[in-house]
C-alpha cells in the first residue's frame, strides 16, 4: 500500500467534486476536470473499468466497497488496481470526501456567505484535499497588511474583506479628493476632505462585519517603520502572512518593502498601473527571488536600443501622476486579490513567485514569468 497522502483511503465517501464531472468522449475515454484548460483530463478507457469507477464514486460508498464492486464487474482490474486508481484521481485534486463538514469555527452566516466562493477555490484546487471548505478557513487565519488606499489598494482591500480574509490593517496617509472619484470606488462623494483611512473603514466593516478591519493614517518612511508594521505589539503577538503594497511614494517604497518582508520573513505583493499596463507581482522570501532579483533580471534581458550612456527614463513618460481610470485601477486591484488568495491558499498553484503583467492594448497577450533567485543579488543573496 502507498503512503497514507498518496491514497484515497482517508476518505470517508470519496465522491468526484461536482465541477470536475467525468464524461465518456466518442472514443470511449473519460474525461474529468470539465474542459477549462488547466484543469481537465483525459483518461483511456478500454476496458470500461475506469468510467465505472469515476461513476462509482458518488459519495454513497466507503473506498473498499467502491473497490471490491469495480473489479468485481470487470476482469481487467483487481482491487489493488481500482485503489491506486481512486490514489491518483485524488493526487490530481478531482476527488473530495462526501463525508465532510464544515469547520466549526465558521458560523452558519459565514457559510452561507463564502458558499459561492468555496466551489470556485474547489474548482481550481488541485491537490488531494479532504475537505474544501478548509480553503475558507485559512482565509478566516490569515493576516494582511494593506499599504495605501487608492484606486487598486481601495479595490484590493474590497475584495480581501469580502473574501474573508480575517484581519486586514490598512494604512494611508490621504485624505479623499474629488480627482480620486474617477478610479477610486470605496469612496463617495461625501468623503471628499475626510481621511482615507477613516472612510476605508466605514466602507469595509459595513460589507463584512464578520472581517476585523483597522487602520491607521501614517506615512511609510523607511525600512524600519515597515518592520514595525508587520510586526504589531498586539495582544497575540502575532505578525501579518501577507503584505499587499498598493502605494508607489515615496520612490524608495517598494524597495523598502522588499528589505523588510526578508527581514521578517514575510510575503508580499506589489504592482499596480502604468498607463495600459496593469500588474501584480508576489514574492515570498526563502521560496522565490525578491523585487531586486526581478529588477535585475529584467534589465539583463531588456533591450531598449539606446545609445550608450543615455538615460532610460527618457524612453517612458514621466509624469506627476499615472494616468488612470476605473479600469486599469479595479484591474490592478482584483489581481492582488488574486494573487492574496493564492498565497494564503495555494489555490491557484502559481510559483512562489511571480509577475503577472495585462496590457489593455493587446488584451489577449497576458503574461505571467517566475520570479526566480538571483545568486549574485546583493538585497537577498539568492537567500
Amino acid at each position: 500500500m502507498r503512503e497514507r497522502s498518496d491514497t484515497a483511503a482517508d476518505l470517508v465517501r470519496p465522491c468526484v467534486k461536482p465541477e470536475h464531472r467525468p464524461y465518456r468522449t466518442v472514443d470511449g475515454h473519460v474525461r474529468i476536470g470539465s474542459v477549462v484548460h488547466g484543469i481537465g483530463a483525459e483518461i483511456e478507457d478500454p476496458e470500461g473499468w475506469v468510467w465505472a469507477l469515476v461513476q462509482a464514486m458518488d459519495g454513497t460508498r466507503d473506498v473498499r466497497r467502491i473497490a471490491a464492486e469495480v473489479a468485481g464487474a470487470h476482469k481487467a482490474p483487481d482491487e489493488d488496481d481500482v485503489l491506486r486508481a481512486m490514489a491518483d484521481l485524488r493526487q490530481a485534486g478531482f476527488l473530495q470526501d462526501a463525508a465532510a463538514t464544515v469547520p466549526g469555527e465558521l458560523s452558519e452566516r459565514e457559510r452561507v456567505r463564502y458558499g459561492r466562493g468555496v466551489p470556485l477555490l474547489r474548482w481550481m484546487d488541485s491537490s488531494p484535499r479532504t475537505n474544501s471548505w478548509d480553503l475558507q478557513l485559512a482565509l478566516a487565519r490569515a493576516r494582511v497588511l494593506l499599504i495605501g488606499l487608492g484606486g487598486a489598494g481601495g479595490i484590493a482591500a474590497q475584495g480581501l474583506v469580502a473574501s474573508g480574509v480575517g484581519r486586514l490593517h490598512c494604512v494611508d496617509p490621504d485624505v479623499v479628493e474629488l480627482s480620486n472619484l474617477n478610479r477610486q470606488v470605496l469612496y463617495r462623494e461625501r468623503d471628499i476632505g475626510r481621511g482615507k483611512v477613516d472612510a476605508a473603514l466605514e466602507s469595509l466593516r459595513a460589507l463584512n462585519s464578520d472581517v476585523t478591519v483597522t487602520g491607521e493614517a501614517g506615512e511609510v518612511r523607511g525600512t524600519d517603520d515597515l518592520v514595525r508594521l508587520l510586526r504589531p505589539r498586539d495582544a497575540d503577538g502575532e505578525g501579518y502572512d501577507l503584505l499587499v503594497l498598493s502605494a508607489d511614494r515615496p520612490a524608495a517604497l517598494r524597495s523598502w518593502a522588499n528589505r523588510a518582508c526578508l527581514r521578517t520573513n514575510t510575503p508580499w505583493i506589489d504592482g499596480g498601473y502604468r498607463g495600459p499596463l496593469v500588474t501584480a507581482g508576489l514574492y515570498t522570501p526563502g521560496s522565490s527571488g525578491c523585487l531586486e532579483c526581478h529588477r535585475v533580471t529584467q534589465a539583463e534581458s531588456r533591450d531598449l536600443g539606446l545609445p550608450p550612456g543615455a538615460d532610460e527614463d527618457t524612453v517612458s513618460p514621466r509624469m506627476p501622476w499615472s494616468p488612470v481610470n476605473a479600469v486599469t485601477a479595479s484591474l490592478a486591484g482584483a489581481l492582488f486579490v488574486y494573487a492574496a488568495i493564492a498565497a494564503l491558499t495555494g489555490v491557484p498553484s502559481l510559483p512562489p513567485g511571480f509577475r503577472l503583467d495585462f496590457n489593455l492594448v493587446l488584451p489577449g497577450e497576458p503574461g505571467l514569468e517566475p520570479v526566480l533567485r538571483r545568486p549574485d543579488c546583493h538585497v537577498c543573496g539568492g537567500a
